[in-house]
C-alpha cells in the first residue's frame, strides 16, 4: 500500500508538472502572437473608407478601370464610381496606383498564427487549408469573430485515406459506415470541406461522396491510387490536386502528351477545377540542386520550426540519399517539372479552371512567399498575366460557394484588396511587395506588414506546435 501511494504521488507530480509546462508554452505563444490582435492595433479598427484616385484591376474582366473611387462600407464594396462625395468618412488617396483583389492560395498547410501574417505580407488574403485538425477550428473562430487579423480562412477536416495507407498525418478509414460518420462529424464540428487522400479505396470513396451530398459539404481530392484516375471526377469533388499525380497516377510515370490529352479533355468536359501545386514539387529539384543550404535559405526559414526539424530535414535527407544512388534523379525531376508546365499550358488552352495552390507549409515551401513562385511558373508555362492572376483571384470562387464573395473588385464583394505601385497585368512581380493590404475593409499598412514578417522570422514555437499536433493525434486518431 505504501508503494502504491508513492506511485500515485509520482504520477500526480508528473501530471502537474506536465500541465504547468503545457500552460507555460501556451501562454508564451499567446504573448508572441498578440501583435495579430485587432484590438491591439488601432489602425485596424476602421472598416469604412473612400479610396480615391485609384486604378482598379477588377479581375471580373480583362481591363483596367482608371481614376476611380471606391466606397467601402463595413468591409463591403458599396459603390465604385468616377467620383463619390461623402462626409464623415476616412479618405485614402490611392495616388494613381493599382488596386487588385487579394490573392487566394487554394492549397496550404497552416501550422501557426504567425503564418497568417506572412500570408498577408505577401498579398494573400484567403487561404484554403487542406489538412485540418482542432487548432484550425480555433483559428477559424478567432478570425471569424475578428479577434485577430489574418486572411479569410477555410479548412478541410483531417485527410481521409484507406486502412492500408499508413502514416499519422492521415485518418485511416476501414468501412463505408465509418467514412459517413466522419463526414457528418467534420461538418458538425465546423470544417468547411472534406479532404480525400491517396490510399482511399473505391467503396470508401463512394461512401464519402454519398454522405457529402446529404451533409452538403464539398470534397477536395488528392487522387487515390486505389481508383482509376479518370473515375475520380464526381460532381461532389470541387477540385483535384497536384500536377505530379497526373504524371505518377494517370500517366504511370510516362510523360505521354497524347494520353495527357484524354485527361485534359476530361477536366474540360466535367468542368473540374485543377490545383497544380507546381511549387511543392519543384522544391525537390531545389533540394537536389542547392544542397543542404536550401534548408536555411530565404524563404525556407519561414517554415514552421517543427516542420523544419521533422519534415524539411527528412525530405532533404530522402532526396539527398536518392541522389547518391541515382545520378539521373535531378534531371528526371526537372524534366517532369517541365512537363507540369506543359500540362498547365494545355489546360489553359482548353479552358480548364486552374486554381493557384502551392502546398505551402510543408517541406521547404514557405507560407506566403511560395505563391509568387507558383504564379511565375504559370507565366513560364505560357499564360498571359491576366490568366495567371485569374488562378489566384476569380477562378477559385468557382470551386466552393463559401468563396463567392471574393476574387474580384465589384459592388457587393468583400473589400479584400492589395495596392501596388505598378499594374500587375504588366508586371506580376509587384505582387511581392504590396503598398498596403485590405482584408474585410481593414487596411494594413506597410509598417504593419513588415512587422508581420519580422515576427514570423526565427519564431520559437516548436514545442507548442508539437503540443497541437499531439492534440490532433489524440483527438482524430
Amino acid at each position: 500500500m505504501k508503494y502504491l501511494k508513492r506511485i500515485i504521488k509520482i504520477i500526480s507530480a508528473l501530471f502537474l508538472t506536465l500541465t504547468i509546462v503545457v500552460v507555460f508554452f501556451v501562454i508564451v505563444d499567446v504573448y508572441n502572437t498578440a501583435y495579430l490582435k485587432i484590438k491591439n492595433n488601432p489602425s485596424l479598427h476602421e472598416t469604412s473608407y473612400l479610396i480615391t484616385n485609384i486604378n482598379i484591376v477588377p479581375m471580373s474582366k480583362d481591363t483596367i478601370l482608371t481614376h476611380k473611387t471606391i466606397w467601402v462600407k463595413n468591409g463591403i464594396i458599396e459603390n465604385i464610381a468616377d467620383s463619390i462625395r461623402m462626409e464623415g468618412i476616412e479618405i485614402i488617396d490611392g495616388e494613381n496606383k493599382f488596386l487588385s483583389p487579394g490573392l487566394i492560395d487554394m492549397h496550404t498547410h497552416l501550422w501557426d498564427k504567425q503564418e497568417l501574417g506572412l500570408y498577408l505580407a505577401n498579398s494573400v488574403t484567403t487561404i484554403r487549408n487542406l489538412w485540418g485538425y482542432p487548432m484550425h477550428l480555433r483559428i477559424k473562430k478567432a478570425l471569424n469573430d475578428e479577434n485577430i487579423i489574418g486572411p479569410l480562412f477555410f479548412t478541410s477536416g483531417p485527410k481521409l485515406t484507406g486502412e492500408n495507407d499508413f502514416g499519422d498525418d492521415k485518418v485511416q478509414v476501414s468501412t463505408p459506415e465509418e467514412a459517413k460518420q466522419l463526414v457528418i462529424s467534420y461538418k458538425k464540428r465546423g470544417f468547411d470541406f472534406i479532404k480525400t487522400y491517396a490510399g482511399l479505396p473505391e467503396n470508401i470513396e463512394h461512401a464519402v461522396l454519398e454522405q457529402s451530398i446529404l451533409s452538403n459539404i464539398s470534397i477536395v481530392s488528392h487522387p487515390s491510387r486505389e481508383i482509376p484516375y479518370l473515375d475520380q471526377f464526381q460532381p461532389q469533388i470541387s477540385s483535384i490536386e497536384h500536377a505530379e499525380e497526373i504524371v505518377q497516377q494517370a500517366l504511370e510515370y510516362k510523360l505521354d502528351s497524347i494520353k495527357l490529352d484524354t485527361i485534359i479533355q476530361k477536366f474540360a468536359r466535367t468542368q473540374k477545377s485543377f490545383c497544380p501545386t507546381l511549387t511543392g514539387y519543384y522544391k525537390i529539384f531545389e533540394m537536389l540542386e542547392l544542397g543542404e543550404d536550401v534548408l536555411t535559405s530565404d524563404p525556407a526559414y519561414y517554415v514552421n520550426p517543427l516542420m523544419q526539424k521533422f519534415d524539411s530535414k527528412v525530405q532533404y535527407d530522402r532526396w539527398a540519399n536518392e541522389k547518391e544512388n541515382n545520378s539521373s534523379i535531378k534531371t528526371y525531376i526537372h524534366t517532369q517539372h517541365q512537363f507540369h508546365l506543359y500540362i498547365i499550358k494545355r489546360m489553359n488552352e482548353v479552358g480548364v479552371n486552374i486554381i493557384c495552390g502551392t502546398d505551402a507549409g510543408i517541406g521547404i515551401t514557405a507560407p506566403g512567399y511560395s505563391i509568387h513562385q507558383e504564379l511565375a511558373f504559370y507565366k513560364e508555362a505560357g499564360l498571359s498575366n491576366y490568366d495567371v492572376l485569374k488562378t489566384a483571384t476569380i477562378n477559385p470562387t468557382k470551386t466552393h460557394t463559401e468563396l463567392e464573395q471574393i476574387g474580384s473588385i465589384e459592388k457587393g464583394k468583400l473589400a479584400n484588396f492589395i495596392l501596388t505601385s505598378k499594374n500587375p497585368l504588366e508586371d506580376l512581380s509587384v505582387l511581392n511587395n504590396p503598398e498596403w493590404v485590405m482584408i474585410k475593409g481593414r487596411k494594413i499598412d506597410k509598417r504593419i506588414l513588415n512587422e508581420f514578417t519580422e515576427n514570423a522570422l526565427d519564431r520559437n514555437n516548436l514545442v507548442v506546435t508539437g503540443l497541437r499536433y499531439a492534440e490532433y493525434l489524440f483527438t482524430e486518431k
